[in-house]
């Protein structure tokens, strides 16, 4: 049974709380996002490939599909 990848997560920064329901790409990570609401530039944690997968309800595309090396 395959399961539908879901392509909109909703990252919340670090740093303010801001949130902010973002597509994401289905042939990269996304490495840095800068959050609109105070300018703080987020990169994925230690571990994670991007930042859907650190600051994200949702986590990337490949994460979902359990792709290894994922990106």
């Amino acid at each position: 049974m395959s399961t539908a990848v879901v392509l909109e997560s909703l990252l919340t920064c670090p740093t303010c709380g801001h949130q902010a329901r973002e597509r994401m790409p289905t042939d990269a990570c996304l490495f840095f996002y800068d959050c609109p609401g105070c300018g703080a530039r987020l990169k994925p944690e230690p571990g994670d490939c991007c930042v859907f997968c650190s600051y994200g309800d949702v986590p990337c595309p490949p994460v979902q599909r359990d792709a290894p090396g994922c990106c």
